[in-house]
């Protein structure tokens, strides 16, 4: 691992490294100027250190291209005070306030975590009272109340102040496998490698915040973590860490891209799979590459469009999937569970559920999204809850929409790519400008 000497302290920082690492760095602070050193055992009077990128050589990067913030907030800047009349669509006629309850059990999900968090207690505290006094059936009319005495509604904006941004949609993939690999199931999912090392940089720089880095050690040196050829090669070296074989290496794929599924095994049990890292490449769109190598127009750049692509060129489909570096790592989540596991850590419930940008939308609060079904102008105006993230999901207008399981969900979330609106409900108590740690 290569670190650099800070440039005027050399007082001992902790890092956070997972699994746990002892990755600490010596210098002569005397001549702490562009001095690389190696990571030893031990250091005394080590200067702050800085991570290089695993995706950019070592000898490239230099202190100078690491500048100083004065960032001292939390990130929640684009949410613009509003007023509930301008909340698009939100009880405006008996259909959209009956769609409030169905949305509520979703709140109740959301609130089993944020209940443990000071700015949300009070909120769901009377969201459970409610549910008492009404058998956990409270009306439209009172959800709607309940929110207007208990939260401020925000608008979400955009960094260059616009109102409106992409709405896209995923899903929860079906798959058949087999606990035992054979012809008909050769192709593994894989538990987390036990050499894969995750770095968050906010212990170090807290302007950092969500940023992370991920590799292996090789010797005493951070190197980039096995490619998706790398992995799947005759190499193998992942081996011993498969759990479940599947039968169509294209369904791992987009399995690894949508970040859960349910694998039905031959013996008809089924067994829910949920995202557990990532080797830390950065994702490339196969569909784009498609288009842009002629292979595939725009409009047929979905995934029916790439499968039927794949089945009339099976032996282009690995070279292709491969221009892809990035890879997905899971693990078998309980039995039982009424749908995938988002973000937030519950279950997610189809078409009540968005993945947003954490940086702008704190994660768990209800949102209510205006937008237009899949490939249609039809209005699509919902109380959603923000239980998800994912990593194409960037921005403060930004979200992608959960349509639940199965092929109907994926017709639909692989059709999404429509213009929206969001309007974010936040405890009346919740304070927007949350000091950054010190490091």
């Amino acid at each position: 691992m290569v670190l650099f000497c800070g440039l005027t302290s050399c007082a001992n920082k902790n890092l956070k490294v997972t699994p746990p690492t002892k990755l600490t760095a010596s210098c002569d602070c005397a001549a702490c100027k562009q001095v690389v050193v190696k990571a030893v055992e031990k250091c005394p009077d080590a200067g702050p250190v800085q991570i290089t990128e695993p995706d950019k050589p070592i000898a490239e990067v230099k202190p100078a291209e690491v500048k100083p913030t004065e960032a001292k907030y939390a990130d929640y800047g684009l949410l613009k005070p509003a007023q509930w009349e301008e909340v698009d669509g939100l009880g405006q006629n008996k259909l959209n306030l009956s769609d409030l309850n169905a949305s509520w059990p979703a709140w109740m999900q959301s609130c089993s975590t944020l209940v443990n968090k000071p700015m949300w207690q009070k909120a769901c505290a009377t969201a459970a009272q409610l549910n008492s006094q009404t058998g956990s059936k409270p009306t439209s009319e009172a959800i709607l109340a309940y929110f207007k005495q208990n939260f401020s509604v925000y608008k979400a904006t955009n960094a260059d102040g616009t109102e409106s941004g992409l709405i896209t949609g995923y899903y929860e993939p079906i798959l058949k496998g087999s606990r035992f690999k054979s012809a008909k199931y050769p192709n593994p999912l894989f538990q987390v490698p036990t050499d894969l090392v995750t770095v968050e940089l906010d212990s170090l720089f807290p302007e950092l915040k969500y940023k992370r880095v991920r590799g292996r050690l090789v010797g005493n040196k951070l190197v980039p973590y096995y490619n998706r050829a790398e992995i799947e090669s005759d190499a193998a070296p992942l081996k011993g860490r498969e759990f479940i074989y599947i039968d169509d290496i294209l369904d791992v794929f987009y399995l690894q891209v949508q970040g859960s599924g349910l694998v039905k095994l031959e013996n008809g049990e089924q067994v829910h799979v949920g995202y557990a890292d990532q080797n830390g490449h950065t994702y490339n769109s196969i569909g784009r590459l498609l288009v842009e190598r002629g292979e595939l127009t725009m409009a047929n750049a979905s995934m029916n469009g790439i499968k039927n692509w794949a089945r009339n060129n099976p032996a282009k489909l690995r070279e292709l999937l491969n221009s892809n570096p990035s890879y997905v790592f899971f693990r078998e989540l309980p039995a039982g569970l009424p749908g995938p596991l988002g973000a937030l850590g519950v279950p997610i419930l189809g078409e009540r559920v968005v993945a947003i940008d954490p940086k702008y939308v704190p994660l768990g609060a209800p949102v209510f999204l205006s937008t237009t079904e899949p490939n249609s102008t039809k209005p699509l105006k919902r109380l959603m809850m923000a239980q998800d993230t994912g990593g194409a999901i960037k921005g403060g207008v930004r979200a992608d929409f959960f349509w639940g399981a199965g092929n109907d969900a994926g017709a639909k979330a692989g059709a999404m790519k429509q213009v929206g609106k969001i309007w974010v409900f936040l405890p009346k108590d919740f304070v927007l400008s949350q000091p950054l740690k010190t490091p």
